[in-house]
């Protein structure tokens, strides 16, 4: 693993563990040119994944960028760090188990959405604004109109 600091590519594993509930491996190194210490993590990846746009456009999977929106969504909630890399990770297992390896963007937010709402329905109304581009307070109104359980006329 090449260091981040000098670029040194011969660096040490100093300290191996388990993480996010044993789907991957957390590894504290260190560099002997630089004295500089870093953590790497290590997943299982069945396969290389490409996200297929709305507009044609392809490109590789990048869980970072997956984890960086629903960190956003999920941002001063109150759930657990651990929960949320807990999804994570199952939602890329399911795109991975998902037996493609083209997979559009829209069911990558389908999934995303769903997991959220069970989650938290706050982080689902954030990532949801951005997921189908919400552009005035009616177009919050009208999806958390839809959250809301019907009540019925006759009660």
């Amino acid at each position: 693993m090449r260091c981040p600091f000098c670029g040194n590519i011969d660096t040490q594993v100093k300290d191996s563990r388990p993480a996010e509930d044993h789907v991957s491996i957390r590894r504290r190194r260190f560099c002997p040119a630089c004295g500089g210490r870093f953590t790497t993590y290590e997943r299982v990846q069945l396969r290389d994944l490409v996200v297929v746009k709305s507009s044609g456009k392809r490109e590789d999977f990048d869980r970072s960028k997956l984890e960086r929106s629903i960190r956003i969504a999920m941002q001063k909630r109150p759930v657990e760090p651990e929960r949320i890399d807990q999804m994570i990770s199952g939602i890329v297992r399911r795109l991975e188990s998902m037996g493609e390896t083209d997979i559009s963007s829209k069911v990558i937010g389908e999934i995303v959405m769903e997991t959220l709402a069970r989650i938290d329905t706050v982080g689902y109304v954030r990532f949801a604004s951005v997921y189908k581009n919400f552009q005035e307070a009616g177009d919050f109104d009208r999806f958390v109109a839809e959250l809301r359980p019907k009540v019925r006329e006759d009660e």
